[in-house]
């Protein structure tokens, strides 16, 4: 494959050799309308043209609204072309989120694209020159399309020095506020190529499926720039309605997913066959590989050569029960700053319960304190005005310290053990990491979500988010269910760290009521901030499980 030094030269090498093939897929209305690669650079180029003449700084930051769509890939190699640099906001942020990452990052103009609710988000660009998309529904003063139609497309282009800073990336921050992580041109290329080179099976012009957020660096490098590198195509959701649908239709070659996508699917497929009969009909020998291949084919996965996970840990019983479906999925790690180039596993080296083995490209240690730090070739620039922040990030030997906690194996797998920033004190003064023992929770299908806490009080207990399948049942039935998990758990536990009890909330938590990163990963700081007050009555009340 050819070894390109930017995304963008690796889009014009494609424009160039392969003007006909498909590059991205937008379903409007239940159709899918495509656009090869010559289409793109026609948009993408007039798109640029319309940004230079704007006359902006060079290397200016360009704010980029939208989910996941053909728009959000266009418009973030046009901001590329026209030399500037892409500061992409999670979609479902409110106003409020939203103002002081663009007052930090000095966004100088804004690229909006679909969205649900762009009324809650207005305020916080003020007068910023806005470029929108008239076909999804947002009309400014200027727009996608007559820009296109204004605009001759660029023809002389300059290609980025591959150091340049490429994007400014605000983190989700389950703690604390986001920092703006800083990538340049080369990381993006080079976290493509190393992560193509793990995944050697993938075929030459792989078809991806992007739902997960284009503003996370997971979809970012390994979707929208792992099509760019390989000439492969990226089909998108069209909304949470027709998502298993348009999964269904495209049949990826990769899938990534975070566990509760997972969880969701298996809810999913049990409502429509239940457990029992699920286990009666797999022990059939003819009736079980046409069952396997219908759930697979239902869910999008039949032409799956990798299903991944990652974001936060999958629960070993989950990943257990998909392969018995013939569904393995392996799960990796990495973060914003080392552009999620550092572990994973593999199907034919999947050691389920770890996060795999190093990725191409990446090494790793562990600190003294049992701290992961991680090495690659496309390590972040460091966190935008902040060289204090950005000075902590890495030890003495330019390794990223990651914050996560893990021990390796015999065999050079890795597993999480935690995060040191997640570790409490009881009122005994022992500490406690809530990670593994969550994850040992999350088998029970009557659990969507738990958080263990006990800060101020003798023994822990669990904060509980039942499943669908849950509050379908009883509030006898899941105080049983919920009870049993407790007495399965508490024998495998230190004495200081067995749980006392189960709080099951009347309110999920979600990334709107920001209670969850946009990634789906629990703001255990948030959670315990609201509940934190009830935990001494909770503990002293006579029930095992009490409900908000």
């Amino acid at each position: 494959m050819t070894n390109f030094h930017t995304p963008l030269e690796a889009f014009l090498h494609w424009e160039k050799t392969s003007p006909d093939k498909v590059f991205l897929r937008q379903p409007i209305g239940g159709k899918f309308q495509s656009l090869n690669f010559k289409e793109s650079g026609n948009q993408i180029r007039r798109i640029a043209r319309a940004i230079i003449n704007k006359g902006l700084a060079p290397k200016s930051n360009i704010a980029l609204l939208s989910k996941n769509c053909d728009f959000w890939v266009l418009a973030d190699l046009a901001i590329m072309m026209s030399g500037h640099v892409s500061v992409p906001i999670y979609p479902t942020l409110n106003d409020k989120s939203i103002k002081p990452i663009i007052e930090h990052s000095d966004c100088k103009l804004l690229l909006i694209g679909k969205l649900d609710n762009y009324e809650s988000q207005k305020n916080a660009f003020g007068s910023m020159p806005k470029i929108s998309v008239e076909k999804y529904g947002i009309h400014e003063t200027e727009t996608w399309e007559s820009l296109i139609d204004l605009n001759e497309p660029l023809e002389n282009i300059d290609l980025p020095e591959p150091k340049n800073l490429a994007t400014i990336i605000y983190t989700s921050g389950t703690t604390g506020h986001p920092k703006g992580v800083m990538h340049s041109h080369e990381n993006f290329i080079n976290g493509a190529r190393n992560l193509i080179n793990t995944l050697t099976t993938l075929p030459a012009h792989p078809k991806y499926f992007s739902y997960l957020p284009l503003s996370h660096i997971a979809e970012r490098i390994g979707l929208e720039m792992g099509a760019i590198y390989t000439g492969g195509s990226m089909t998108f959701s069209e909304s949470l309605d027709s998502f298993a649908s348009n999964l269904e239709a495209t049949q990826p070659d990769l899938f990534f997913a975070v566990p509760r996508i997972y969880s969701k699917f298996q809810e999913k497929i049990l409502e429509g066959l239940p457990q029992s009969k699920l286990n009666i009909l797999l022990q059939i020998p003819i009736l079980n590989n046409i069952l396997k291949n219908k759930i697979k084919g239902k869910l999008g996965l039949s032409k799956a050569k990798y299903v991944a996970s990652g974001a936060a840990p999958l629960s070993v019983s989950i990943m257990l029960w998909y392969k018995k479906l013939g569904i393995t999925i392996i799960q990796a790690y990495g973060m914003t700053e080392d552009c999620i180039i550092s572990h994973c596993n593999l199907p034919n080296e999947n050691k389920i319960g770890t996060v795999g083995k190093f990725t191409v490209g990446a090494t790793a240690k562990l600190s003294d304190i049992g701290e992961i730090c991680v090495k690659n070739d496309c390590l972040m620039l460091g966190y935008y005005k902040d060289p204090e922040e950005t000075a902590k990030a890495f030890d003495d030997t330019g390794y990223l310290k990651t914050g996560d906690l893990g021990e390796y194996d015999h065999d050079g797998y890795l597993t999480i053990t935690g995060r040191a920033k997640d570790q409490f004190k009881t009122d005994k003064g022992k500490y406690i990491s809530p990670a593994p023992m969550e994850l040992a929770l999350s088998k029970n299908i009557d659990i969507e979500q738990v958080c263990i806490v006990g800060m101020g009080i003798p023994q822990p207990i669990m904060l509980v988010i039942p499943s669908e399948i849950a509050k379908k049942k009883s509030k006898n039935e899941l105080s049983e269910s919920l009870l049993q998990s407790i007495l399965e758990i508490n024998p495998t536990l230190e004495k200081h760290e067995k749980i006392e009890k189960a709080i099951v909330m009347k309110e999920d938590w979600t990334v709107e009521n920001g209670l969850m990163t946009p990634t789906l990963k629990i703001k255990r700081s948030h959670v315990e901030k609201i509940h934190r007050p009830m935990y001494r009555s909770w503990f002293d009340a006579q029930e095992r499980v009490l409900f908000e």
